[in-house]
């Protein structure tokens, strides 16, 4: 089973993007390391604070493609342990969980042209201010996408 660890200090920086973002939905890629087999450490994260309404997200590509630079450089492009992870957004207002069209755009993803053979999506909500509430999918090519193991390690 696929394991995605979200470590304190990106808790924290959620927090504190949600905190920002009210009832905005906000989102961005997620950067990991790989760290074993079928277990992944979210490193990083893109923000897009500024394309969001009050129900719908779409991310600006070229922003995140300038995030997914500076982090290879920074993990000297070592690709095989440090790449793209996938994608997250926030549900100020429903549940952490995939609408439908955010099910197909995933899909579409993974079994599109691109090079991607997995990805996944993190949906994150913030509870009374602090609260941090979120849940993990994993779109694989020609799979049905699954729910995954969110860990603090």
């Amino acid at each position: 089973m696929v394991k995605i660890s979200l470590p304190s200090d990106q808790r924290a920086r959620f927090r504190t993007c949600l905190r920002r973002a009210g009832r905005r939905e906000i989102g961005g890629i997620l950067m990991g390391e790989q760290v074993a087999p079928d277990h992944f450490r979210i490193v990083d994260f893109s923000i897009d604070a500024t394309t969001g309404t009050a129900a719908h997200f779409v991310r600006s590509p070229n922003h995140h493609a300038e995030a997914l630079e500076s982090f290879f450089r920074r993990t000297g492009s070592d690709f095989r342990r440090f790449n793209y992870l996938g994608e997250w957004h926030s549900h100020p207002s429903f549940a952490v969980r995939p609408s439908r069209e955010e099910m197909m755009s995933m899909q579409s993803l993974v079994n599109g042209e691109r090079d991607i053979d997995f990805s996944a999506l993190v949906i994150v909500r913030l509870r009374r201010l602090f609260v941090l509430e979120a849940a993990a999918y994993m779109f694989v090519r020609h799979r049905a996408p699954s729910h995954v193991a969110l860990t603090a390690r």
